[in-house]
């Protein structure tokens, strides 16, 4: 088989190892799987490829990615509307969301502060954060930035802009797994552990 003959699986291959976990040998295996399925099933992940960007908006009110603004959480009036948990990325909110115990609002920066990646402050969704609570009806902000460095960071900034309002701030708690061995554990989250003990009732 020429190189000419394989460049479309070349390209395909390419395309495919942009996705995060993806290498070679899966993209290739990927590319050779949508080659030998059906015409239509190949179709169907193409269309739905391409209309995925025109499909998905921001959410005027939580930044979440959404069909329809305001979105589905948004929009629920059955949801605490006093508590909102701000997160990095959509991806932690669905995270959030899948466990189920969390029933207020939300609010999606667009990433952390990340100086060295030219990300600053005027990066991040902030400023429509200060404006939403400034508006009133919130009651408790809770922090889910990620506990790495940049997240920290974040955490501590967007608290920062939050303090004069007076509102009720909190940090996600983290610490050792369910079903982890502590022998096994890094420092830091032993250290977050140690920091973030409960009584023992």
């Amino acid at each position: 088989m020429s190189d000419k003959r394989l460049a479309p699986i070349e390209r395909l291959v390419k395309a495919l190892r942009i996705l995060p976990g993806v290498g070679e040998k899966t993209a290739t295996r990927f590319a050779y799987f949508l080659l030998a399925a059906p015409a239509e099933r190949a179709e169907e992940l193409g269309d739905a490829i391409a209309r995925l960007r025109s499909d998905v908006i921001l959410c005027e009110s939580c930044f979440n990615l959404t069909e329809r603004t305001p979105c589905a959480i948004c929009s629920d009036d059955n949801r605490e509307t006093g508590q909102v948990c701000v997160v990095e990325e959509p991806a932690d909110l669905a995270s959030i969301e899948n466990s189920g115990v969390f029933r207020g609002r939300y609010h999606v920066l667009g990433g952390t502060l990340a100086p060295l990646d030219g990300v600053g402050p005027e990066g991040l969704r902030v400023r429509p954060l200060v404006e939403r609570v400034r508006a009133g009806g919130v009651e408790e902000i809770i922090l889910a930035t990620n506990p790495n460095p940049e997240g920290e960071a974040t955490a501590l900034y967007v608290a920062e802009q939050l303090a004069p309002l007076g509102v009720s701030i909190t940090r996600i708690g983290y610490g050792m797994p369910i079903g982890g061995d502590l022998e096994y554990v890094d420092a830091v989250t032993v250290r977050k552990s140690l920091e973030n003990r409960r009584r023992f009732d």
